[in-house]
């Protein structure tokens, strides 16, 4: 475990190891999408775990599909995630904002606009989702047409400029999990027959425009970019060409220097491998179902230069002192895991200093 300790560099950052924590939706924002009063103490308590990356943030209107989600394209998206990038710089540590836009996995209840949600065919997930009202089926979404699709790539450039005003170290396109990016490169998600579907460079085309209009925006030393090969998520099918389609995509991403590519890898390890071979910048390997006695497996392999831990992190701000000393980790709250009130499961979890002093 000893390379898990070691110094890294992600873009133009200097890490003092090699654990990150992930991406968490928490839905704890103000109704217009500005981070909520406690964020700023959420994520500072878990400076120590060097790199954060933050949870999902629309960068439009049509970009939120759930409850209380993070914004980043208003003046008060700016100034709430200013609060929160000083808090936890001040702490030592590093933040990436996930730029994250559901696509059709929204419901217009959840909105401010109440507008239907948009895709790149007009098929719904067959999924139901969370609402003040309870759970709801998903609706149809309205197709992009291809001018949507400009202002789509737009609006995640505005937002990437947006986090970087707002004091980000960096921006992580979030291209897995069944949001918008990802339904583009599912089978049973995009119908379309123009450039931006059918083929497999077709169906990896919005991803790589988004990037390229993102790098051109920030930098390619502060663009991230995380997929999630074979997921089902959403509903979504990718299909029997589904790997070569990643292979395709990680080859064209390699191509603009990113910072970082994350996985949230669910098995596949043949594709996992090659996409290793294919990416010679910093890896971050997200492994479904990780035993804590193999947190550091991918590292000491090669396969991975970082591991992106969720769960762990939300339970234990103090996790990585509490790793290398050994120390039993806080099981996590799922009840409280989205949404809720005050610090009940987001900021109350003890340290283990706490606990120490409450023995004595």
């Amino acid at each position: 475990m000893d390379k898990l300790w070691s110094k890294t560099t992600i873009g133009n950052l200097e890490l003092p190891h090699r654990l990150a924590m992930a991406p968490m939706t928490r839905s704890r924002a103000q109704e217009d999408g500005t981070p909520g009063e406690l964020s700023s103490l959420y994520y500072s308590q878990r400076a120590s775990t060097g790199l954060i990356i933050s949870e999902g943030t629309q960068p439009s209107d049509d970009g939120q599909g759930y409850l209380w989600s993070p914004g980043i394209y208003t003046e008060k998206h700016i100034e709430g995630w200013k609060k929160v990038t000083d808090a936890v710089h001040e702490a030592g540590g590093f933040m990436y904002i996930q730029l994250m836009h559901v696509g059709r996995m929204s419901h217009p209840a959840n909105t401010l606009h109440h507008r239907q949600a948009v895709a790149p065919s007009a098929i719904a997930p067959s999924v139901e989702m969370f609402t003040a009202k309870g759970m709801q089926e998903i609706p149809v979404p309205r197709e992009l047409s291809e001018e949507d699709i400009q202002t789509t790539i737009a609006d995640f450039r505005k937002a990437a400029s947006a986090a970087i005003e707002a004091g980000a170290d960096g921006v992580e396109i979030h291209g897995a999990n069944g949001y918008l990016i990802h339904q583009f490169i599912g089978v049973n998600s995009n119908k379309r027959t123009d450039k931006y579907g059918g083929s497999i460079e077709n169906r990896a085309r919005f991803a790589i425009e988004i990037t390229k209009a993102i790098v051109a925006e920030i930098g390619a030393e502060r663009t991230g970019f995380r997929i999630s090969p074979g997921t089902p998520l959403g509903g979504i099918e990718e299909g029997e060409q589904g790997p070569e389609v990643y292979l395709h995509l990680v080859k064209e991403l390699a191509q603009f220097n990113l910072a970082y590519l994350h996985v949230m890898h669910l098995g596949n390890e043949t594709l996992l491998h090659e996409i290793r071979s294919i990416w010679s910048n910093p890896l971050l390997v997200n492994r479904a179902g990780r035993a804590l006695k193999d947190i550091s497996v991918d590292i000491d392999n090669g396969v991975a230069d970082m591991v992106p831990v969720g769960v762990w992190s939300l339970a234990n701000p103090d996790l990585v002192e509490r790793l290398k000393k050994g120390f039993p980790l806080n099981e996590a709250d799922r009840t409280t895991f989205f949404g809720g009130n005050g610090s009940m499961g987001y900021t109350d979890y003890p340290t283990m200093k706490e606990l120490k002093s409450q023995e004595v």
